[in-house]
């Protein structure tokens, strides 16, 4: 097997591993007995998981494969990217539970920005590990972030 193909399935099978242990991360990272009783009970934790790994893999596919422009390789056009992506992803992911609260009458915004710093840190990483899982099929931004 090639190396690509061998980075590719390791990216899958680490993105879905977030996805299917994404309740007892999230716990981890911040928990608080109410909050995240709430997140556990509306079945929140599994929809962040699902919406942070869709942005990374999104973005990372758009850099690579729809931008994939010579004069936008460089690593810190990377780095644009992967701030929208750190951006994005815990805006809906927070707009999205906020409507959930919202229609229970619950307020957990305080919450909500703990959990959302951490939802960033994740997105961070899943865009890195989607970024080397695909970027080698790309004909211009292959070498972005780090070269071969």
């Amino acid at each position: 097997m090639k190396k690509n193909t061998i980075l590719l399935v390791c990216g899958i099978i680490v993105t879905v591993l977030f996805i299917v242990f994404s309740t007892p991360l999230f716990e981890a990272l911040c928990y608080q007995a109410d909050f995240s009783n709430e997140m556990y009970n509306d079945n929140l934790n599994l929809i962040s998981a699902i919406i942070t790994s869709a942005v990374a893999w999104v973005l990372a596919g758009i850099f690579y494969y729809a931008i994939n422009s010579v004069s936008f390789s460089r690593w810190y056009h990377w780095l644009i990217v992967l701030g929208v992506a750190m951006v994005l992803s815990p805006l809906i992911v927070y707009f999205t539970c906020m409507s959930t609260f919202d229609s229970s009458a619950s307020d957990y915004s305080a919450q909500m920005l703990a959990y959302c710093f951490f939802d960033l840190i994740i997105e961070a990483v899943l865009f890195t590990v989607a970024s080397f899982s695909i970027r080698w099929w790309s004909s211009n931004c292959r070498h972005t972030p780090i070269p071969e």
